[in-house]
């Protein structure tokens, strides 16, 4: 991460299938200023890296969506 990066925790509960990881990371890799996007299969969890000034958690949710999943702020 660099020194404007911030880190968004996300959670989904709709991923069913390990093929839904690369859709979600490629989608989230796509946005401005998004450095890092790592999807946990197991436990639905979605961390990524980015300038909050280029891109904020709306964002992330909003790109997330798109692929055909919903996500949600989680503090862990």
């Amino acid at each position: 991460m660099t020194n404007t990066s911030t880190r968004t925790i996300l959670r989904s509960d709709e991923l069913s299938c390990p093929s839904c990881v690369p859709k979600i990371e490629n989608a989230l890799l796509a946005l401005p200023g998004v450095e890092k996007a790592e999807v946990k299969f197991a436990s639905g969890r979605i961390e990524v890296a980015h300038d909050p000034a280029r891109t904020d958690v709306a964002a992330l949710v909003n790109s997330i969506a798109k692929s055909g999943y919903t996500a949600k702020p989680s503090a862990f």
